[in-house]
């Protein structure tokens, strides 16, 4: 994933940088250098962003 797809995903999940970071369980400093293209964004970042676009949850082994 690259920073313009973070963006794209950030505005069409219609996030703030508050609700943003929280869907990803990261700080709102950490979330702007991933939209500002500061950070680069990992391969687990990625991921919980296709999660939660697909309105997945936390696992639990309960399921």
């Amino acid at each position: 994933m690259q920073t313009d797809d973070f963006v794209a995903w950030h505005k069409a999940m219609g996030y703030t940088y508050e609700t943003g970071a929280e869907a990803l369980g990261m700080s709102r400093s950490g979330y702007h250098k991933l939209l500002s293209g500061q950070s680069a964004i990992d391969r687990r970042t990625a991921l919980a962003c296709a999660a939660v676009a697909a309105g997945l949850k936390e696992w639990t082994p309960e399921g």
